[in-house]
């Protein structure tokens, strides 16, 4: 899908254009091969560029080509994975994606590569993001590197919460469900965490100006959004450092209440084994002692004695702790 947008002369709004013209944004999301061939041959991007901008595995970076004078940064941002690609569809899942921005300086244009559609995007399209103008494309960068690093947060906090009521859950829980989700948020943070790294490696590139013009009005926005990263980066840290600790914690918390099951199933088959003992020896074609006693020699007495040896058996056990 291809996208054209501009915004007005004052800024104020964000219009959709039928063609590109200098001062205009493209919006691509996951091209087809027309449309790829479209944006290096109508547009005039690198092809080495397209190729970036469409591979799912790209880190965040920074390139620049001296011939043609464009620029291609590449950043990622959170996105929940698919819940029909995973076995429950309760458990929650981040990845991250990358996002291309390419700047075409010889045309006055700017276009953003994404292979899914991303509502950072969608936000500036439609004028959900304040003080957009195309025309402006370092201070359109910096808005959606900004927009890109908050939805980090966003997803961080979310994260916590999930984490939070997870835990509730494990208290008294045998169940695997409960850890396998940890074990999901714990790996959205791996990835969060890899991609806020090469983030920042891309952003003191930047702030450096050697490939991307940095204006004095733009510093105060290029700042906002090294703190917002910063802060993503150090929530990311303390959660999943939390998380590890919870999940070594709980982990042995399940063992624990596993083995406390097994033990109580194990004194209860001891118990029970018992009558099986007393009624085994009056099952015997021997000669027992106190034979012709009336009382001995009724059923009632076998089935006293078990019942007896049962009691002092559980006593035994409660007093010495096995027995809850």
């Amino acid at each position: 899908m291809v996208e054209c947008f501009m915004t007005t002369a004052d800024g104020t709004a964000t219009n959709r254009i039928e063609t590109p013209e200098s001062g205009c944004w493209i919006n691509v999301v996951n091209p087809t091969p027309e449309e790829a061939t479209w944006l290096e041959r109508e547009v005039g991007i690198v092809p080495e560029f397209v190729r970036s901008a469409l591979d799912e595995e790209e880190t965040s970076h920074i390139d620049y080509d001296e011939d043609v004078n464009q620029t291609l940064v590449i950043v990622d941002y959170p996105s929940a994975e698919d819940v029909e690609d995973m076995q429950d569809p309760s458990m929650l899942q981040y990845t991250t994606l990358p996002i291309s921005i390419i700047f075409l300086r010889n045309r006055s244009i700017i276009v953003t590569v994404s292979l899914q559609e991303s509502p950072i995007v969608q936000d500036m399209a439609n004028g959900r993001v304040r003080q957009v103008n195309t025309r402006m494309r370092t201070r359109f960068l910096l808005q959606m590197l900004l927009r890109i690093s908050q939805s980090y947060l966003v997803c961080l906090r979310r994260i916590d919460r999930l984490s939070t009521k997870t835990e509730q859950r494990l208290y008294g829980s045998m169940r695997n469900e409960e850890l396998l989700q940890m074990l999901s948020l714990e790996k959205s943070l791996v990835y969060f965490s890899t991609s806020l790294k090469s983030a920042e490696i891309t952003l003191n590139k930047i702030m450096h100006g050697h490939m991307i013009t940095l204006y004095e009005e733009d510093q105060e926005l290029m700042e906002d959004v090294m703190i917002e990263v910063h802060q993503a980066q150090e929530m990311c840290n303390i959660y999943n450092n939390i998380l590890s600790g919870t999940m070594d914690a709980y982990a042995s918390v399940i063992s624990n209440n596993l083995n406390i099951v097994m033990k109580v199933l194990t004194v209860i088959t001891i118990v029970m084994a018992i009558p099986n003992i007393v009624f085994g020896f009056y099952g015997m074609n021997v000669g027992l002692p106190f034979e012709g006693v009336p009382f001995v020699d009724s059923w009632l007495f076998p089935t006293l004695l078990a019942a007896a040896a049962c009691l002092i058996a559980a006593w035994i056990f409660k007093r010495k702790g096995l027995w809850r």
